[in-house]
């Protein structure tokens, strides 16, 4: 059994669009939520299966689907068609900024942050300290999280993610995070989860990071999967497509 099986999963958005009509009715339909939109399909009748300690990339042009599939993933959207199993506890980072209350001190933001990640006052109090120290931020305890830099707010997300015992990390352009010496440790960290069982799903442009890390890819296009298999082999085929 795999940590994630995505059986034909399909996802359509509709959206609003341009259609001539009459003031009054634009007026109308403003105010309705009536007016006109066409149905985009982000995703259609995708499939794989991710198994236990797999650190899989999901590779694409801008508008393939990728970021879509994530969140089918991690529950965020709700599928159109087609089904999605997880298990074991699911942790994305989608977007660092979310769940951040600028106003609360560092310290609330890690009690904050957890609860959303399944982890109980207690739990957080007694990882508090290695939280804390994984992120190299030990003399800001205690500032607002407005103060923080864009690098320093994801070193904080980063380790409280990864100090929540993920089963399934789904990572969306993220992974070597801060510098040199703080992407290094987050990659061993990562690969201690992994060594572990747990899955990883990771979503980059970065073609170099994804074989760097993964052990296969999935390639998306217009939507569709146009390929799966070792990673080597597929973002070769992509590079050659582009």
């Amino acid at each position: 059994m795999g940590r994630i099986v995505v059986d034909k999963i399909s996802k359509q958005f509709k959206i609003g669009c341009t259609k001539k009509q009459s003031a009054l009715g634009g007026f109308l339909s403003l105010f309705s939520g009536t007016g006109p939109t066409r149905v985009i399909w982000a995703l259609r009748e995708v499939s794989f299966t991710i198994g236990h300690g797999e650190i899989v990339g999901i590779i694409g042009k801008n508008g393939s689907g990728k970021s879509t599939l994530l969140r089918l993933i991690a529950g965020i959207y709700d599928k159109t068609c087609g089904g999605v199993k997880t298990w074991g506890k699911v942790v994305s980072l989608i977007n660092f900024r979310l769940g951040v209350h600028q106003y609360l001190t560092m310290r609330d933001n890690i009690y904050f942050i957890s609860s959303f990640l399944g982890l109980s006052r207690k739990e957080t109090a007694g990882r508090l300290d290695s939280i804390v120290r994984f992120s190299e931020l030990e003399d800001f305890l205690d500032a607002k999280m407005y103060q923080f830099s864009e690098g320093m707010r994801q070193r904080l997300v980063f380790s409280i993610a990864v100090h929540s015992c993920p089963e399934i990390l789904l990572l969306d352009e993220v992974f070597e995070v801060g510098d040199r010496e703080f992407q290094a440790k987050s990659a061993y960290i990562i690969k201690e989860l992994v060594a572990g069982g747990a899955a990883v799903v990771l979503v980059s442009h970065n073609l170099d990071l994804i074989e760097k890390y993964c052990g296969r890819a999935i390639w998306l296009e217009d939507g569709r999967m146009k390929g799966v298999g070792p990673v080597v082999e597929v973002v070769e085929k992509y590079k050659e497509s582009v």
